[in-house]
């Protein structure tokens, strides 16, 4: 049976809808292809090895195609985290569960090795896997009352800024109240998948990625006393940078969203559609942690 571990909004589950009616899985094939080359070949193996347990019907491997728009039930990618945020997108509000073959580095969402994609696969068809939902974030930035973009991301908002690179002014809002106003280089708010990415960076703390709250962090705080804040995910945020200069940008998971002036209001809340990931039978959160961040213990002294 599916284990299923789910944020406050659990989604359906195409995966067991499949396995009820008793049909083949249907599958989109992912990667990027036109970044890395050598991905092309190992995604053509992967499809050799897997065609005979699922369907594919769509591979996308140039980030091209609208797959909100495909009758699928799961997507393989191929590639590593980056990979994965970009597969995120193209799904939009139609996000289907996600196995990550990872030929990247750290692989933090993308964990599963080329090597073990079938053995997945094959526990997958037989109704053993763990699918987790992930929060996302929703964001839109308005000009008055004037929706001026508008978009959904897995790993955060961050507002920075460009040249001249003087010091950005931000105010914070939650809930329509005044929280803190930063002096700082810049302000992630940050999903619990995205806690291991920019926000970790900055000095913001890991959270348990099936969690339902937000990271709010500044980059470089003027004030010492300025420290990370984790808050839930039914908060409404809102961010009004004060004295932007011109290359100050609202930027969705590494994507520019929207250049801010004093005008803007930056909203970011949680998202209708939740990420889905399929995990291996022996994932463990800490092992990744331990692993991926080189969590290897206490020193050692040398022998006497």
């Amino acid at each position: 049976m599916p284990d299923r571990l789910s944020g406050a909004r659990g989604k359906a589950d195409p995966i067991a809808r499949a396995l009820a009616q008793q049909r083949p899985l249907r599958a989109m094939l992912l990667g990027s292809g036109d970044r890395r080359p050598e991905l092309l070949t190992e995604a053509k193996r992967i499809r050799k090895r897997l065609e005979r347990l699922v369907d594919f019907v769509h591979v996308d491997l140039d980030y091209h195609a609208d797959l909100s728009q495909v009758d699928a039930d799961l997507a393989i990618v191929v590639g590593g985290d980056g990979s994965i945020l970009r597969a995120a997108h193209q799904m939009g509000r139609r996000q289907r569960p996600v196995i990550g073959v990872n030929l990247g580095k750290l692989g933090f969402l993308a964990d599963v090795a080329p090597a073990d994609a079938l053995a997945v696969v094959k526990a997958l068809a037989a109704g053993r896997y763990r699918l987790i939902d992930h929060l996302m974030l929703r964001c839109r930035v308005f000009d008055g009352e004037t929706l001026v973009a508008e978009d959904i991301g897995l790993n955060e908002l961050a507002v920075l800024g460009g040249p001249p690179f003087s010091m950005q002014h931000i105010d914070l809002y939650v809930d329509g109240e005044l929280a803190t106003s930063y002096s700082c280089d810049g302000l992630i708010l940050s999903t619990p998948v995205g806690s291991t990415a920019h926000n970790l960076s900055a000095g913001g703390p890991i959270v348990r990625k099936n969690l339902q709250a937000f990271v709010v962090s500044p980059i470089s705080p003027h004030t010492l006393t300025v420290r990370p804040l984790v808050d839930t995910a039914e908060r409404v945020f809102e961010v009004v940078v004060r004295t932007p200069n011109e290359s100050t940008s609202a930027v969705l998971d590494g994507q520019v969203l929207c250049r801010l002036t004093e005008r803007h209001r930056v909203r970011v809340e949680r998202a209708e559609s939740v990420f889905q990931l399929i995990e291996g039978l022996d994932h463990s959160y800490y092992r990744t942690l331990r692993e991926k961040l080189g969590w290897s213990g206490g020193f050692r002294s040398a022998p006497g």
